[in-house]
């Protein structure tokens, strides 16, 4: 292996955008989470139920830097 090919390899990166979706009406957001951690569960406030509800991770989007 050449020390050309070492040093032009990629890192990963260590934060990723995930889209968020409602549970209850299907709303989307995106996120930013760390890399290595669980898939994300949160409550948030929902703009078409007007009420609190659960978002839960649906798919990543792209890597951030």
């Amino acid at each position: 292996m050449f020390i050309t090919n070492v040093l032009l390899k990629k890192t990963k990166s260590k934060k990723i955008m995930v889209m968020m979706e409602s549970v209850v009406s299907g709303h989307n957001f995106n996120y930013i989470r760390e890399r290595l951690a669980d898939k994300l569960e949160l409550i948030r406030f929902d703009p078409f139920i007007q009420r609190e509800s659960v978002y839960k991770e649906k798919k990543k989007i792209r890597s951030i830097k």
